[in-house]
């Protein structure tokens, strides 16, 4: 399978600059989360990877190829809003995008038949799109994206609309995918399944990419929080402590934001000159935190 190479995309439009030296890659077989605020640069970096927009400078490679219309053929492209026809039935219209990417009429039909079936959709095929409620014409979405067999995936928010039954059998399709050897690159909203679902992510701010890779990786570059539970802590009990930045005290259980180097042991002994100290534990930043922190940098 083949590696998706995203190198140093400039894109300004008018006085606006989108994108920024954008630069990452997605390995064979890897969910990459792309995050961002709204108006970061995904949406403009995936519509050039898929040769919608022309970047005015940088490259995208696809096996180490640039991306030219028979690799387009290949990639599996799912946009944030709905790109089918509402009127055509949901069927005829996945074989036809079928078609359009290389398949013969009967390979249509079979990928439609299994795709269908496997998104729980196998009884909408006559069904015109604009029947379907919002997480079946998701559910459709993603089959038109995969009903070719793609070599690579470009997901935009695939899980808006779903409710949770539809995000596992979504979540569980593109894991299997990735199984496959095919990088799968998607963007979200959703953090908490991102950094669930995903081998490395990405954050994107002011069209750059301002930090990248696993969610351990993301967590070793940001900061140290301790918790302390020392039920006869006073208010205010670490506040002038060295190297603390930041203490969010609830009831009798401190967060304690450290600065690097910060001496968690000389944090220690100050909560037990207050008293008994029941949990003294780093606390893993959740990934919504890590981005808050990359975003402001």
């Amino acid at each position: 399978m083949s590696q998706l190479q995203i190198e140093g995309l400039h894109k300004r439009f008018g006085t606006t600059v989108a994108l920024q030296d954008m630069t990452f890659d997605v390995r064979p077989g890897e969910l990459f989360g792309f995050v961002g605020s709204n108006g970061a640069g995904k949406t403009t970096t995936m519509r050039i990877a898929l040769g919608v927009l022309s970047a005015d400078a940088g490259q995208v490679r696809l096996g180490g190829r640039p991306i030219d219309l028979a690799l387009r053929r290949r990639i599996g492209y799912m946009p944030e809003e709905r790109g089918l026809y509402p009127k055509m039935k949901v069927g005829a219209q996945l074989s036809y995008l079928a078609q359009l990417h290389g398949l013969s009429a009967a390979d249509a039909a079979d990928a439609v038949t299994r795709w269908t079936t496997r998104l729980g959709i196998d009884g909408r095929l006559q069904d015109t799109v604009d029947s379907l409620s919002l997480g079946n014409q998701q559910r459709v979405q993603l089959a038109a994206a995969l009903v070719h067999d793609p070599e690579l995936l470009v997901l935009d928010e695939p899980f808006s609309g779903l409710d949770p039954v539809a995000v596992d059998v979504m979540s569980t399709v593109l894991a299997e995918k990735a199984e496959q050897g095919v990088p799968v690159v998607f963007s979200s909203h959703q953090l908490e399944l991102v950094e669930r679902l995903c081998d490395r992510v990405g954050i994107v701010a002011r069209g750059r990419m301002q930090a990248c890779g696993t969610v351990d990786e993301l967590r070793a570059g940001g900061s140290t929080q301790l918790v302390v539970h020392a039920p006869q802590a006073p208010p205010g009990w670490a506040d002038a402590l060295p190297g603390v930045s930041a203490a969010d005290q609830h009831d009798d259980r401190t967060v304690l934001t450290l600065d690097a180097g910060a001496d968690d042991q000389a944090v220690l002994a100050a909560a037990l000159r207050t008293g008994p100290v029941h949990e003294f534990s780093r606390r893993q930043q959740p990934l919504a935190e890590l981005f808050r922190e990359a975003v402001a940098a």
